[in-house]
C-alpha cells in the first residue's frame, strides 16, 4: 500500500511539473526579459516610445489597409461566392479605401467536383481575375495577393503551364518578398512569407508549408532591411504552426515584426472563429477566418506606428475601428511606441459606412465623454485626459450610427501600462503556437513502437497463468504474437506502415511518386514529412490498433473451444459480441474508405499499389477470416507455449 501511495505521489509530481511546463509555454502575456527589444523608427532613446507626434485631432500619421483570405473562386459550389467577392472589390474597397490589399492565398478551390480530388482549374483562375478587371480595384489600391496551399495543387514546378497564378494574379510573384509601403511620414516594410510546396502534391499533403535554408536567409535579409522601416508586417497564407522550418524557426526570423497576418485554417469549421495568439518573441499572430464560407475580412491601421485591427463581416455596416487607446491584449511592448497613448491628446476613431455617418458616442468604464467629431475622412476625435486612466484595465465604448439607422457598438479594453497585456487563451495558443508536425511525429513514433514493441515482447514472454481480466488480456496478446501467421502479418504491417511506402502513384498528374510517414517523394524531389504523421497516428489509432485488439479478442474466443457462430450464443455477452464486430466492420468501412479516396485523389496506380491502405484490408479480411475459421490455438502446461491445433 506504501508503494502504491508513494507511486501516485511521485506520478502526480511528474504531472504537475508536466502541467507547469506546458502553461508556461503557452502563457503569451508579455515577457520583456524573453521578448525583442526593438524599439520603434523615430522613438530615439526615450523609453516606452514617448517622443512626438502624438496622436491628436488631425488626419495624420496614420494609414490603414485590408486583408482578405482563403477566397476559394471555385466553378462548382456557392454560385455567390464570385458576385460578393466583386461586389466587395467595387462596393466595400470604395467604401473604405485602404491603402493597400493583403490578399493571403487560397484564390482559388482547385478541387474536383466532388471536393475528392484537386485540380487547377483556369476557368476559376479567369473568374478570379475577371473580378480584378471589372472592379478595378487595382486601379484604386495596391492588390497584393499571394498563393495559399489551393493554389499550389497538383504543380509539378512554378514555371508549368496549370500554375496559373503566374498568369492570372494580380502580384504575379512566386516566393517570398519585401515591399515597403512609402509615406509622408515614413516607411512600413510588409514581408510575405511564402512556404508553398514546390512541387505541389494533389491534396492533401500539401496542407503543411515548408521553407527550407535558403527561403530562410531570404527571410532573415527581408527582416534586416525591414529594421530601417517604422513599423513591419509579416503575412502569408499558413500559420506558423502549419509551417515546417529549419532552426532556428520562422517565429524566430519574423521577431522584429508587430504581427504576422495569415489564414489557412478557416475559423476550423466554426470552433474557432477567432485565432489571435503572440509568439514567446512578442509578435502578434493573427489568423482571418475565411471569405469562402464566412465571408470575413480584416482592416488594420498604423495609427502614429501603433498597430490596431477589426474583423469585420461582408456587408455589415457601419465598420468601426479603433486606433487610440489600442486594446490591451494586442499591444506590442518591444516595437510599438506605447508611450505615444500616455500623451496623446485625442481618442481616434476610424469608421466606414456605406451611408453618411452621422454619431459616434464613446463612453470610457460606464462613463459618457460625448461626440466624436470629424477629423477628415473616416476618421472620428474626441478629447480625452489620458493621466485619468494611467493605472489597471478600462474598457472603451464606441457606438457608430449612420443616416440608413444602422449602428454599431465597439468595446475593447486599453491600457497605459507597458507590463499589462492579457495573455490570450489557451486553446488558440496552442493551435497558433505549436508545430504540429513535431507533434504528430512524436505521437507517430511513440504509437508504432508502443504497438510493435507490444508484438515483439509477447513474442518471447512465457504464457501467464491466472483467471483474471488482465491474465485474459495477456493471454490474448501471446495467442496473437506466438501463432506465426498473426504475428509476421501483423509486425510487416506495422513495419510497412513505418518504414515503407504507403501507396505509388501519381501524386501530381503524369508525375508519379512514392509516399512515405517520412514525406514524399515525388519526380526527383523530396518532401519532408508533416501531415504524413498526423495520418498516421490516424491510421495506427484506427486501424492497425484495432485489428490487433480485434484479432487477440478473436483468438482467446478460438482458444476458448468458440467458433464464429457459437460464441453468439454465450449468455450475457450477445450485446456485448454484436458491439465488437459492430466496431470492427465500421473500421473496416472507414479503411475502404481510405482506399477509395486513394483511388479518387491518386487514380488507379496509388489504388493497387498501396500496401497499407488496399494491401491491408485484403489483409485484415484475411486474418479475420483465419482466426475464426483456422485451427484454434493451444495453450501447452508443460512449458506455458502457445501452438496451433
Amino acid at each position: 500500500m506504501l508503494k502504491l501511495f508513494g507511486a501516485l505521489v511521485l506520478l502526480g509530481l511528474a504531472l504537475a511539473c508536466i502541467a507547469s511546463w506546458v502553461l508556461d509555454s503557452y502563457d503569451t502575456a508579455w515577457h520583456p526579459k524573453r521578448s525583442v527589444e526593438h524599439p520603434a523608427a523615430g522613438d530615439g532613446d526615450q523609453p516606452g516610445g514617448s517622443s512626438p507626434p502624438f496622436p491628436g485631432d488631425q488626419l495624420n500619421n496614420i494609414f490603414w489597409f485590408i486583408q482578405v483570405s482563403d477566397i476559394h473562386i471555385s466553378r462548382f459550389h456557392d454560385p455567390r461566392r464570385i458576385p460578393d467577392f466583386e461586389k466587395f472589390c467595387t462596393d466595400t474597397i470604395e467604401v473604405i479605401k485602404p491603402a493597400l490589399v493583403l490578399a493571403t492565398g487560397d484564390l482559388t478551390d482547385a478541387k474536383t467536383e466532388s471536393k475528392v480530388g484537386s485540380l487547377q482549374h483556369e476557368v476559376e483562375w479567369q473568374a478570379y481575375h475577371n473580378v480584378l478587371k471589372r472592379s478595378r480595384v487595382m486601379e484604386r489600391t495596391r492588390w497584393i495577393d499571394i498563393r495559399g496551399n489551393h493554389d499550389a495543387f497538383n504543380i509539378i514546378s512554378l514555371d508549368s503551364i496549370t500554375n496559373y497564378y503566374r498568369k492570372y494574379s494580380a502580384n504575379q510573384k512566386v516566393g517570398s518578398f519585401h515591399y515597403v509601403h512609402k509615406t509622408p511620414f515614413g516607411n512600413y516594410s510588409f514581408v510575405c512569407v511564402d512556404a508553398t510546396l514546390t512541387p505541389g502534391p494533389k491534396r492533401p499533403y500539401n496542407f503543411f508549408g515548408i521553407l527550407n535554408q535558403t527561403q530562410m536567409n531570404l527571410l532573415d535579409t527581408f527582416r534586416a532591411e525591414s529594421l530601417t522601416s517604422n513599423q513591419s508586417i509579416w503575412f502569408g497564407h499558413y500559420t506558423t504552426s502549419t509551417v515546417v522550418s529549419p532552426s532556428p524557426g520562422v517565429r524566430d526570423i519574423m521577431r522584429s515584426a508587430v504581427a504576422y497576418l495569415c489564414g489557412h485554417l478557416h475559423t476550423l469549421g466554426g470552433l474557432m472563429p477567432v485565432l489571435h495568439s503572440r509568439h514567446p518573441q512578442g509578435t502578434l499572430e493573427l489568423e482571418l477566418g475565411d471569405w469562402m464560407a464566412n465571408r470575413r475580412y480584416r482592416v488594420l491601421a498604423f495609427d502614429h506606428d501603433l498597430l490596431s485591427f477589426s474583423d469585420l463581416s461582408f456587408e455589415q455596416w457601419p465598420a468601426v475601428l479603433i486606433t487610440n487607446p489600442k486594446d490591451a491584449q494586442y499591444l506590442h511592448p518591444g516595437v510599438e511606441p506605447l508611450g505615444r497613448i500616455q500623451k496623446s491628446t485625442h481618442i481616434r476613431i476610424l469608421a466606414f459606412s456605406e451611408s453618411p455617418i452621422t454619431a459616434v458616442h464613446v463612453s470610457i468604464d460606464g462613463e459618457p465623454l460625448g461626440k466624436g467629431h470629424s477629423a477628415g475622412g473616416p476618421l472620428y476625435v474626441l478629447k480625452w485626459d489620458p493621466s485619468l486612466y494611467l493605472t489597471g484595465v478600462h474598457t472603451i465604448k464606441v457606438k457608430v450610427e449612420d443616416s440608413a439607422g444602422r449602428s454599431l457598438v465597439r468595446v475593447q479594453h486599453f491600457t497605459l501600462e507597458d507590463d499589462l497585456t492579457p495573455s490570450f487563451s489557451f486553446v488558440q495558443s496552442f493551435i497558433l503556437l505549436t508545430d504540429h508536425y513535431i507533434l504528430g511525429r512524436v505521437a507517430f513514433i511513440f504509437m508504432m513502437l508502443l504497438n510493435v514493441g507490444v508484438l515483439l515482447a509477447f513474442r518471447f514472454l512465457r504464457v501467464p497463468s491466472g483467471r483474471g481480466l488482465f491474465s485474459q488480456a495477456y493471454m490474448s496478446l501471446h495467442l496473437v504474437s506466438k501463432v506465426d501467421t498473426f504475428y509476421y502479418s501483423l509486425l510487416l504491417f506495422n513495419l510497412c506502415t513505418a518504414l515503407g511506402p504507403w501507396f505509388i502513384g501519381e501524386l501530381i498528374d503524369g508525375h508519379s511518386g512514392a509516399c512515405f510517414a517520412f514525406g514524399v517523394f515525388v519526380d526527383g524531389h523530396f518532401l519532408e514529412g508533416s501531415l504524413t504523421y498526423v495520418v498516421g497516428v490516424i491510421q495506427l489509432l484506427f486501424f492497425n490498433m484495432p485489428l490487433t485488439a480485434y484479432l487477440c479478442w478473436s483468438l482467446h474466443h478460438r482458444c476458448h473451444g468458440n467458433t464464429f457462430r457459437s460464441h453468439f450464443l454465450r449468455r450475457g455477452c450477445r450485446w456485448r459480441t454484436l458491439l465488437v464486430h459492430v466496431l470492427m466492420l465500421l473500421l473496416l468501412t472507414w479503411q475502404a474508405q481510405s482506399c477509395y479516396f486513394l483511388l479518387e485523389t491518386y487514380g488507379p496506380m496509388a489504388f493497387f499499389l498501396s500496401p497499407v491502405r488496399t494491401w491491408a484490408l485484403g489483409l485484415s479480411l484475411l486474418l479475420m477470416h483465419r482466426a475464426w475459421t483456422g485451427p484454434a490455438p493451444l495453450v501447452r502446461d508443460n512449458n506455458k507455449s502457445v501452438s496451433s491445433s
